[in-house]
């Protein structure tokens, strides 16, 4: 007995003298075959890790990726360098990049249900609509995210957390890694796209002008799903108020509390209607705050009441103002007491109290947590191959982050009016009210006042949330959407001139 405890406690001792890390510069390679679209798709995963480095060549960070490359048959016409190329992004900040890669464009999607809720067992299936029968796909998770690190010198100093997090600092070394990524796979004479979701729709505006004005590299699309448009949403006037209430509109309808006269039309057929009011009736109604007149006050409540689904005490007593968290914790309030969510506003959720004016908790990212966590984790292990003791951050230590000097929105313009080639995709889900489907629009239309370059911007909206994906229907039209787009932007010889 006491030598096998003996042992024990050396076995112990030599388990925790070792220091958990991650591998520095590494690829694990797979292969797999699909069907998309009824087509029968191989292709190569190379999943790993690739450094950051500093300006004297030194690795400060290693950033953890996925790598999807369709193999093209003998005799296809088209060279695998000359194909489409999209690198994707999530948001948070401090979010890996779990969300689109197993849940929107990727071969291979987790199990839930048609509306996107988990199930059990968890898993994994095909995915029959993603775009990698037309484009290569990269995910990529940014520092502290996912299994990505910072690296310790020498002397076992850790870079400054300014290196890394902030708007600008995040953009100006993720551009210079996709330059080494897209230099050690060859792809330099590929069509390139990025694709963002939520604050990846900040960071990919920036990483248009930064690829194109440091690494010269120009892009053919940028894809913002979901977008935080943090220009908007710091400014807290009439403009980003008013803009809530069509994606209020869509919530109350798709609960079943808006008037019969409203309820009893289709979605696409009232919202039209309330963007209408939003525009020209409730901004200039708030802009004028206390100095507003009485009638006036009572017109846009009744009006702001008919398309909400709340009281016009209620919009009265907020003063035409009503923030998310009251919407959220009001409108089902007197109907059965639950909440709605706040990323996906189709979820329902239970609090301690009725009363009050904000929801416990975000029931819809506890869902998407409970669902994508196992099957990320699952999926890198067993099918992928990539084995690390380091945890998997669905959400890392990012914060504080730096939000000064945002020129995001305009920097897009100015990597659109320099390069003819450059379109833009806007992807969203009617009820999200995180960053809700309107403030989209609105940030669409206010990156070229000019109005000159208005033809290479592109809409969609879909009845889903934030991510708008997870609902059966809007996996399929949404991809199909991105499919169209990269189809739609390539240049076909044609001269990138005005």
């Amino acid at each position: 007995m006491k030598k096998y405890i003996l042992i024990t406690l050396l076995n112990t001792g030599l388990i925790f003298s070792q220091e958990i890390s991650i591998p520095i510069d590494t690829i694990v390679k797979t292969t797999h075959e699909t069907l998309i679209k009824g087509e029968k798709i191989k292709y190569t995963a190379e999943t790993g890790t690739q450094p950051v480095w500093n300006n004297d060549g030194k690795p400060i960070a290693s950033l953890f990726y996925t790598y999807y490359k369709r193999e093209l048959p003998k005799d296809s016409k088209t060279k695998s360098t000359h194909r489409p190329i999209i690198i994707s992004f999530n948001g948070g900040p401090g979010s890996g990049s779990l969300w689109m890669h197993i849940g929107y464009t990727g071969p291979r999607v987790l199990k839930i249900d048609d509306e996107g809720y988990p199930t059990q067992p968890y898993g994994m299936k095909s995915n029959p609509y993603s775009i990698l029968d037309t484009a290569d796909i990269v995910f990529v998770c940014p520092v502290n995210t996912g299994y990505s690190r910072m690296i310790a010198d020498d002397d076992g100093n850790y870079p400054k957390r300014e290196t890394f997090f902030g708007i600008n600092a995040d953009i100006k070394y993720l551009a210079s890694w996709i330059n080494t990524f897209i230099t050690r796979k060859n792809r330099w004479e590929s069509p390139k796209y990025i694709i963002g979701e939520s604050y990846g729709g900040t960071r990919v505006m920036g990483l248009s002008y930064e690829l194109q004005n440091r690494h010269w590299m120009y892009l053919n699309g940028v894809i913002m799903v979901s977008p935080a448009d943090y220009k908007l949403f710091e400014d807290g006037d009439a403009v980003n108020s008013s803009l809530h209430l069509p994606y209020y509109t869509a919530t109350a309808w798709y609960h079943k509390a808006l008037n019969e006269k409203l309820q009893s039309k289709d979605l696409h057929e009232i919202l039209p209607e309330v963007e209408d009011f939003t525009i020209n009736e409730l901004i200039p109604a708030i802009a004028k705050g206390g100095f507003i007149s009485d009638s006036e006050k009572n017109k846009i409540a009744d009006k702001y009441s008919f398309y909400s689904g709340l009281s016009k005490d209620f919009v009265m007593n907020n003063n035409l103002d009503i923030p998310n968290n009251y919407f959220w914790k009001e409108l089902l309030r007197d109907k059965n007491g639950l909440t709605v969510g706040r990323l996906d506003s189709r979820y329902r959720g239970i609090d301690k109290r009725v009363a009050g004016s904000s929801p416990d908790t975000n029931i819809e990212l506890n869902s998407w947590n409970h669902s994508f966590t196992p099957a990320i984790n699952y999926y890198v292990k067993n099918e992928l191959k990539f084995e690390t003791d380091i945890k998997y951050n669905v959400f890392g230590p990012v914060h504080p982050w730096d939000r000064e000097n945002d020129n995001t929105r305009e920097n897009l313009r100015k990597a659109m009016a320099q390069n003819p080639f450059l379109k833009v995709f806007i992807q969203s889900g009617y009820y999200d009210g995180a960053t809700n489907y309107f403030q989209a629009k609105y940030t669409m239309w206010q990156v070229d006042p000019s109005g000159k370059m208005k033809d290479r911007f592109y809409f969609e909206g879909y009845r889903s949330g934030h991510m708008m994906y997870l609902r059966s229907e809007d996996l399929k039209k949404s991809n199909d959407d991105l499919r169209d787009f990269i189809k739609n932007s390539s240049t076909n010889g044609m001269p990138a001139k005005y």
